[in-house]
């Protein structure tokens, strides 16, 4: 049943990272590109971890890991950049 689901979701993850894309290039303010860039790294997130679960290793999930630790410093990042217009107070 794996082998039918989890090509399916991968497929399902690759169409939102292409909206993402399209978000982020056609955003109307840098909020939105910047919350675009937040959710496309969750995509990539979700479709490294159904890779991972395809073929069975858990080199995946570490990466996985180090992705969302790097993802969610780079957003905090650009957050405060957008708000103060530097990062360290």
């Amino acid at each position: 049943m794996l082998e039918y689901v989890i090509p399916f979701c991968m497929a399902v993850m690759g169409v939102a990272a292409t909206l993402n894309v399209v978000r982020l290039i056609q955003g109307p303010s840098m909020p939105d590109r910047v919350l675009a860039l937040d959710t496309f790294y969750i995509n990539a997130l979700a479709v490294i971890v159904l890779f991972g679960i395809w073929l069975n290793t858990d080199l995946f999930f570490e990466a996985a890991l180090l992705i969302a630790v790097m993802g969610f410093v780079g957003t905090v990042a650009v957050a405060k950049h957008l708000l103060n217009g530097d990062i360290i107070d």
